[in-house]
């Protein structure tokens, strides 16, 4: 009899379904009622079939699927990304919080710590990437070489953290270290790095400058030498008198107003004496 009764709560106690368009529809009620108290909040939305579409946001994504501690287990937290439960997010300097909506009415607080990019290891990338990176914004689109590819995706030596770095909190009930509602976020992660790559140098506290520094004083260097060159381009006083068949004042005076030579056409002059004026 107990155990009949156990077997009717828990039928009677099962959630809801819920369609995909009102779960959208309650997140976006939420995000409208923090935004009144918050102005700041940062919501994550995915647009489209994919979650994420430049390189940083893919390799985020990749590295931690790769992991077989989060292989299993991150993948709950698609759906709630995709429907847009992650009502906000921001990255710090070793630092994610976030809110995410549950099924409770108040949303469950995020706090994800992870560690900072060890300096010696950012040494050894930034010397090995000399050179292989011309400008800022190559590196953002993720254009460089493959080479540079597999250094900065390398298991537990390149930029990405691995699991054993990064420490999870949640505020709901659930017992599992990696809820719905964290892997929501770290997926979230990923799709605001597509907004903005540059939040990942900020969130492993590197400077993102260090990887293009050689490539930029090269290029610097090169136009200061340029610059103590004379243009083919700038022609020589002596050609412009050959030209135009005038005499060119050499001299560092500026040259009176009368004495400017304008280029383009000019009124020749009356070789004829100017009349006396009559009293």
């Amino acid at each position: 009899m107990n155990g009949r009764v156990i077997l009717m709560s828990y039928y009677d106690g099962f959630p809801e379904y819920v369609t995909v368009a009102e779960k959208r529809a309650r997140a976006q009620r939420a995000v409208e009622n923090l935004r009144k108290k918050n102005p700041d909040i940062s919501p994550i939305v995915i647009e489209g079939r994919k979650l994420v579409r430049t390189w940083w946001g893919k390799a985020w994504n990749d590295n931690l699927e790769r992991y077989s501690d989060y292989a299993n287990r991150i993948e709950r937290g698609r759906s709630y990304v995709r429907h847009g439960a992650v009502l906000d997010l921001k990255i710090a300097p070793g630092k994610i919080t976030a809110l995410v909506q549950g099924t409770d009415a108040k949303p469950y607080k995020i706090d994800i710590a992870i560690q900072l990019l060890d300096k010696t290891m950012w040494d050894t990338i930034t010397k090995t990437c000399e050179g292989k990176i011309d400008s800022l914004q190559e590196l953002l689109e993720g254009k460089f070489p493959k080479a540079l590819t597999e250094l900065f995706t390398e298991k537990g030596k390149g930029l990405f953290p691995a699991p054993k770095q990064i420490s999870l909190n949640c505020s709901c009930p659930d017992w599992a270290v990696m809820c719905k509602h964290v892997a929501a976020v770290l997926y979230g992660v990923g799709a605001r790095l597509d907004e903005n790559p540059g939040l990942f140098f900020v969130l492993r506290d590197v400077n993102m400058d260090d990887l293009v520094a050689k490539a930029i004083a090269d290029k610097s260097e090169i136009l200061l030498r340029k610059s103590g060159q004379k243009s083919s381009r700038v022609i020589d006083n002596n050609d412009i008198s050959a030209m135009f068949g005038i005499e060119m004042d050499v001299t560092n005076e500026t040259p009176s107003r009368e004495s400017t030579v304008k280029l383009g056409r000019t009124k020749e002059k009356s070789s004829m004496p100017r009349a006396s004026k009559t009293k």
